[in-house]
């Protein structure tokens, strides 16, 4: 037999394996090290986020309108919003600013789909709506306001922040169609607008298109048969009848 010669490679070998087995070892080590003495993972409970009744549909399409030619330059804005879950529509219509002297007109329109509602009278309507005024001193008013909806149901109250205001509220539902018409007039002071003014604000609001609800068509029409035009009742002659006390604090603010 032929005896094996010796070489230097075979301590390199041996060695490359001892080190290798070495450096597993450490490592197996480490991970059981670090899952003894590592701090438990905090898991925070995240509460879901509640989603909102209501949701702003972007670039609105008006149906409504309101024609108050002496407020032209009142800030006005139109909003709709479709209820999340019924598929309800609120239309709603602001002319004027809560701050400052100048009065403010806040009219809705609010036809249900399959969520749950109640129409409510005005005090309870106001309280509902009216968040952003904080209304204070709210107090129901027994005889309704005659308009040319019919009567309407009226409350008064004194706006709790920003500039103080004294605002008529207002609601009225019908059933069919299913629709309500709600909303406040506020000037400022402590003088709440009269009845006929409030009636002639509301003859200024008009239906623009009905859409695929005809009945609501023909409620407004037969709404305008019964048109005062803020108590002239001539539509030929005035079509557009100023009414003074309708936006007195915005006339003497421009010197109108």
């Amino acid at each position: 037999m032929v005896p094996r010669l010796y070489s230097w490679r075979d301590d390199l070998q041996t060695a490359f394996v001892r080190g290798l087995a070495v450096l597993c070892g450490l490592f197996v080590l480490s991970i059981i090290a670090a899952s003894v003495f590592q701090t438990p993972a905090v898991v925070t409970a995240t509460a879901p986020q509640p989603q909102p009744d209501w949701i702003e549909i972007d670039k609105p399409f008006p149906a409504f309108a309101l024609s108050i030619p002496e407020a032209a330059d009142a800030p006005f804005s139109y909003a709709i919003r479709r209820h999340a879950s019924g598929g309800g529509r609120l239309d709603i219509l602001n002319l004027g600013s809560r701050d400052g002297d100048t009065p403010l007109l806040h009219i809705e329109v609010y036809r249900p789909g399959n969520e749950k509602f109640r129409f409510g009278e005005a005090a309870s309507e106001v309280l509902a709506r009216a968040g952003a005024l904080a209304p204070a001193e709210l107090t129901a008013q027994p005889a309704p306001v005659d308009t040319k909806f019919g009567p309407m149901s009226v409350a008064t109250f004194r706006t709790g922040a920003s500039a103080r205001k004294s605002c008529v509220g207002f609601a009225r539902g019908f059933y069919d169609p299913m629709l309500q018409i709600a909303g406040w007039f506020c000037q400022s002071g402590d003088s709440y607008v009269t009845p006929d003014t409030l009636a002639c604000a509301l003859d200024r609001f008009t239906l623009l298109s009905a859409g695929s609800e005809p009945k609501v068509g023909e409620l407004f029409a037969h709404a305008e048969l019964k048109r005062s035009f803020c108590g002239q009742r001539n539509m030929l002659l005035t079509p557009t009848p100023k009414h003074k006390a309708l936006w007195s604090a915005l006339e003497q603010r421009t010197g109108r």
